[in-house]
């Protein structure tokens, strides 16, 4: 009993972390928006859950590899959580590569799905109290 509800609430507190990350890398986007030669980053999230996940007593499961010169190096990674470059959708002349547009709907993306796994979470610890409590 105790496991399945440890394994539950790891999810959930996985996922809220990686979220919160995710939303200071795209504020920090936004505030470099006017520097010259800042590149934008982001978190890819699904393979960071999955990693989180696949922890199991402190060390990953599948060993991670470096396959190409243009990956990120793990090392600087927190709970897993390596930072992307994102995609160049617009060049500028300074070489700064966050989009606006891209960058506000990605946080506000964010800001809403942190929010619906706080109501879910918050929700489902008062149907377990509700059943405890009879």
């Amino acid at each position: 009993m105790v496991g399945k509800i440890d394994d539950f609430m790891r999810f959930h507190e996985a996922a809220l972390s990686i979220r919160g990350q995710r939303q200071q890398l795209l504020a920090s986007n936004i505030a470099n928006a006017d520097t010259p030669n800042y590149k934008a980053r982001d978190i890819d999230f699904s393979a960071a859950m999955n990693h989180a996940l696949s922890l199991k007593g402190g060390q990953v499961s599948a060993d991670l590899a470096k396959t190409s010169a243009t990956h990120l190096d793990v090392q600087g990674a927190q709970n897993g959580v390596s930072p992307l470059y994102r995609t160049i959708s617009q060049g500028s002349v300074d070489g700064n590569t966050v989009d606006m547009d891209v960058e506000r709907n990605q946080f506000t993306d964010n800001s809403l799905r942190y929010e619906a796994s706080l109501t879910l979470l918050n929700m489902q610890i008062r149907n377990m109290l509700a059943a405890i409590q009879g």
